[in-house]
Order: structure tokens, then sequence, then C-alpha cells
């Protein structure tokens, strides 16, 4: 059972049909029945008040990054929640000390859980413990996390970006880079990653493939390659560029590509189709 907590009456209906439409998705995969999307749904209420999550033993933050307005859920679910036994936040990049400032009573069952898009499919969710988060706390997060068919991982201590996204970016900032220097186009760097390397790294870590592929090959690149990333400490002009020309990317129609005319049902579903192979869920009939 669980119940969602909307801030107001757009947010509750837009939630629900972002929740149909993920069902939707995978009864068109073939991965779960009409039937079970109706079972599941009778399992959801929406609603508009913490009094509704008094009961809740797990309550999972998902709101913008705004620390002010994360830390104000946090004040209500101190008061309202009386059998909490962890707290997470989505949070893609804010440091869990700091956001458990917000809290007063639970601030040792809280820690960062970041998943990724599309959260429904992706299984890698970043568990980012605080000063103050107990074991047990810890614990009981990633326990509902595996539960619910995701794959934590637990970071030792909270860095910008955690783990995945250090990695996305880095490998970002080397891609706007290189077309920048006029190395090669968006489109021909995309095609790249999409027949090269990134494929491998669904079946094998990037630490098993440069063991396996001889430390000795690996230095040798370095020395000749490392001098001549980017190493950049600030956005790329590549992005402020189109950023001050109000060119977002999808949202507004242009960004470093051009997404007019592009089917982005698509685009969403051809997004999702490597993490179909992790579905894994056990649902009933009725």
């Amino acid at each position: 059972h669980t119940v969602m907590v909307a801030i107001n009456d757009t947010e509750a209906a837009g939630g629900l049909e972002r929740y149909r439409t993920n069902f939707n998705d995978l009864i068109a995969e073939g991965l779960v029945t009409p039937k079970q999307k109706e079972a599941c749904e009778k399992l959801l209420t929406i609603t508009q008040s913490y009094a509704d999550i008094a009961n809740a033993d797990f309550v999972y933050e998902c709101v913008f990054e705004n620390k002010e307005v994360k830390c104000s859920i946090y004040a209500n679910i101190d008061e309202y929640c009386t059998k909490v036994r962890g707290i997470s936040s989505t949070s893609s990049a804010m440091d869990t000390n700091l956001l458990c400032t917000g809290f007063e009573k639970y601030r040792d069952r809280f820690a960062v859980a970041h998943p990724w898009n599309p959260p429904h499919l992706v299984p890698c969710v970043e568990i980012v413990k605080g000063d103050y988060t107990s074991r047990e706390a810890l614990k009981f997060i990633c326990d509902v996390l595996e539960s619910c068919g995701r794959a934590p991982v637990v970071m030792n201590r909270s860095v910008p970006g955690f783990v995945a996204n250090r990695l996305q970016h880095a490998l970002y900032r080397e891609a706007a880079y290189m077309v920048e220097q006029g190395i090669a186009s968006p489109q021909d760097i995309d095609r790249a990653l999409q027949t090269s390397f990134v494929p491998r790294y669904t079946a094998v870590g990037i630490f098993e493939h440069f063991d396996y592929a001889g430390l000795d090959m690996i230095k040798s690149i370095e020395e000749t390659l490392y001098h001549d990333l980017c190493d950049t400490k600030e956005p790329h002009a590549l992005v402020l560029d189109h950023y001050n020309k109000g060119e977002l990317g999808y949202k507004t129609g242009r960004g470093v590509l051009d997404w007019s005319g592009v089917d982005i049902d698509a685009y969403r579903k051809r997004a999702a189709a490597p993490y179909l192979k992790f579905f894994n869920w056990s649902l009933p009939e009725e």
C-alpha cells in the first residue's frame, strides 16, 4: 500500500496520469496485464494531507531540488509520522547532512536514495548516508528498495553528484569539448557511444573491463591521453550559448540538438528499452 502526498490538485492529477502511462507502457511490452494494472492502482492512495501517512514506515520525498521546500516537508514528517523507520530523498546532488537539518526527531532515519529515470525500470538507487544515519535505518532503506527490485549502491560519504552523475558528467564534459573543438558532431559522438563501449557496460563493469584488458595497456593509454582531455571547471560554452538563447533541449524544442518533429513517445520507449530486461515484478492478478 502506497500513499502519495501531492501539493495541489494539479500535481495529484499529473502524478496519477504519469503512473498510468508507465503501466500502459508495460502492458504494451507484455510485461503486465490490464488486470494487474487495476490491482496495483487499488494499492495507491493520493492525498494532500500528511495525516494520511501517519502510520507509514517508509517515506520517500520526491520534490524538486530546493532545500527549503524539502526541509519543510521533513518538518511535516517529524510532526505527523509516528512509526517511520526510514526516510529518503530522491535528490540527485544535495548533501545528506545539509538536508537532514530539516529534521528534529528523525535525522538518524534519513538518507538520500537517488533513483534514475525511468525509476520504475532502472535498478540503480544511490544510497548516501549522513553523519547521523543509523545502521538500522540504512539497512531498512536498502531492504525496502531491494524488495522492490532495486539495486542499492551505498556511498561511504556524500560528494556532489554522488557516483553515477559524476561519471555521466565527466563523459558529457569530454563530449561537449570535442564538439567545441570541431573533433566530431554531437550526432556522431552519440553514435560512437551507442555502437562502441556503452553496450559493454550493461554486462560488465568498468573495473572488470580494464582489469581484463590489462593495466599495462591502461597505463600506456592514460599517459598518451590524459594530458589532452578536457579539464574545465565551468560549464561549457556549448551549453551556455544554448542556455542563454533559451534553447534548453526537448522542453523548448531545441538544445544542442533539434527536437522539432521528434516523436517523443518513441524516444521515451527507446530510452526505456535497455532496462526492460531488469523488469522482475511479481504482481497479483487481482
